[in-house]
């Protein structure tokens, strides 16, 4: 069996309408509350978005996960904006050591794609890139967002229901 070191892929059914869905993952004040993380400003394709980490309000026990690292800067470059069908991101996976300048390493991708799907919109969060990453920290990093995408699946699905209530 071939495994992929280069790619996570994660896929969930939500249901709720795809305009909604789009809400939350390119509008940077709704991504962020579910996300975890306070951006400075509005998802302009092109723009390279400083934020804070900030505890989840959707999850109690992801939100204890981030705690340890509230307030810690977070970069993000936002690539592309296809309205109501894709939004991607660059960025430093699992870039936490305090001090370390991770910023002549490769960045992966995230790609969030929506579609339509009979009970709601299909989302597929996919992050690749991963095998340009130095050796000395890929499969940390793999492990941590492999894991990490499988808490922000969930905590996309409780906004959008937090948000129907």
């Amino acid at each position: 069996m071939l495994i992929n070191t280069d790619r996570i892929e994660k896929q969930v059914v939500l249901r709720a309408q795809r305009e909604r869905v789009w809400q939350a993952v390119s509008d940077a004040g709704q991504f962020g509350h579910w996300f975890g993380v306070a951006f400075d400003g509005p998802f302009v394709e092109g723009a390279r978005m400083i934020g804070r980490i900030t505890p989840t309000r959707v999850d109690a026990e992801v939100a204890k996960l981030q705690q340890p690292h509230e307030n810690k800067p977070f970069e993000f470059h936002v690539d592309r904006i296809e309205p109501m069908d894709r939004i991607t991101f660059r960025w430093h996976p699992f870039a936490i050591e305090p001090g370390t300048d991770y910023s002549q390493e490769p960045m992966t991708l995230i790609e969030f794609v929506l579609d339509d799907h009979a009970d709601g919109t299909r989302l597929t969060i996919t992050e690749s890139g991963f095998d340009r990453i130095p050796l000395a920290r890929r499969a940390q990093a793999f492990a941590a967002n492999e894991g990490g995408w499988t808490h922000q699946i969930e905590l996309i699905r409780k906004y959008l229901l937090l948000q129907q209530a």
